[in-house]
């Protein structure tokens, strides 16, 4: 069962690649015809094929087997991580019930995000629909959750929450930390 569900997640993953290509092409070529209406309507497939893909790309490096860290905040976040999620959100359960009720809040398909917004210098969590990459926004994108419902209708069926619950014991704060650390440099 796993090794056909993990072989669906990678076809499901290449499909945005796939498809992305394909719109860029695309795109180009109606871009050499003048084709203003084409390329505009391209555009929209580009975006959520490629926000497919980088979404997607974040989400499998976020996500780690408890038994090789998964879900261990503590033992693998960075002193800095926990010291910015603390200070916005006072506890670590704090921000994963913020983090959670705001997520399970998204209307049909979309993404939860921590994120770093170097405007503000803040820890911020947002949202997005469908597959809108979040770093479009101007933001660095920490940690993502897909809540599409071929992420979690296989175990929790239409239990999103729970879903999100039960996430959290697989989160790679390494990755996190890893990637906090590289958005403070920019």
């Amino acid at each position: 069962m796993l090794f056909v569900c993990l072989c669906a997640i990678l076809q499901h993953h290449a499909a945005y690649v796939s498809n992305l290509n394909t719109s860029l092409q695309k795109r180009d070529d109606a871009l050499s015809r003048e084709d203003l209406a084409a390329v505009i309507e391209l555009d929209h497939a580009i975006k959520f094929n490629g926000g497919g893909h980088v979404n997607h790309s974040i989400f499998w490096t976020n996500l780690a087997p408890v038994k090789h860290g998964g879900g261990d905040f503590e033992g693998n976040a960075s002193q800095s991580v926990v010291n910015a999620i603390k200070s916005k959100w006072q506890s670590v359960e704090k921000f994963q019930e913020t983090f959670n009720a705001k997520t399970a809040a998204v209307q049909g398909s979309g993404w939860g995000w921590l994120v770093y917004d170097p405007a503000d210098k803040q820890l911020k969590i947002q949202t997005t629909s469908n597959q809108d990459p979040v770093g479009s926004l101007g933001v660095v994108p920490l940690l993502g959750i897909d809540v599409w419902e071929h992420a979690y209708y296989l175990k929790y069926e239409n239990r999103r929450p729970e879903y999100l619950k039960e996430i959290w014991k697989v989160v790679n704060w390494k990755n996190v930390a890893e990637r906090y650390t590289a958005a403070l440099k920019k």
